[in-house]
């Protein structure tokens, strides 16, 4: 056996984990925007060879088995719509994409946690109308103390979310990695270039 063989298959066999799939609804929208939704390469062909999808673009490169050869498709979109929730679960992620990621008292993106608005020893309750992100600094600072004791405001008032405008706000936080094949596809409202 050649060794180069061997160097070139060792090489492609890694390069193929970097080729994900963007999987789109049957409306043609991502299922989620942040997290992206992402299958990796086996996931789409699998789902492409069972067809429960249709390939919609596809990169350059082609996997191989004895008795096909596919290009690895980097756009897939599901053959039957899946309803989307329209309830938000109230989880630390979106709560974290509900305030963008943003101390909701100074502003900050590092060090992010959360903090009870009314402390919970003063009665307040863990949920969407009483708890938001803050960093770790503007949340010692606050302690067990209510904001005017503090002498801190809040950048916008906590509420529950619709599960339409996480999936909007999710859209401001793309990937680090965009396939150009993806553009058309999570952008489908931008203005087009004229």
């Amino acid at each position: 056996m050649n060794a180069d063989f061997r160097v070139d298959f060792v090489k492609e066999a890694g390069a193929l984990k970097q080729h994900p799939a963007l999987v789109l609804n049957a409306d043609y929208r991502p299922l989620s925007y942040y997290p992206l939704s992402l299958w990796t390469w086996q996931e789409a062909v699998k789902a492409a060879y069972l067809d429960r999808v249709d390939i919609v673009a596809e990169y350059d490169t082609v996997v191989h088995s004895p008795s096909i050869s596919l290009k690895i498709p980097s756009v897939v979109v599901l053959r039957d719509y899946i309803k989307l929730q329209s309830s938000t679960a109230f989880t630390r992620f979106n709560l974290f994409l509900r305030d963008e990621f943003t101390c909701q008292y100074c502003g900050s993106q590092r060090d992010l946690t959360f903090d009870h608005v009314v402390p919970r020893a003063s009665g307040g309750v863990t949920s969407w109308s009483n708890v938001v992100a803050a960093c770790s600094p503007c949340n010692l600072r606050k302690g067990a103390k209510s904001l005017a004791r503090a002498q801190m405001h809040l950048r916008r008032p906590p509420r529950q979310p619709r599960a339409e405008e996480l999936r909007n706000t999710g859209r401001k936080f793309p990937p680090n990695h965009l396939h150009e094949s993806w553009i058309d596809f999570l952008y489908w409202d931008a203005e087009l270039e004229r």
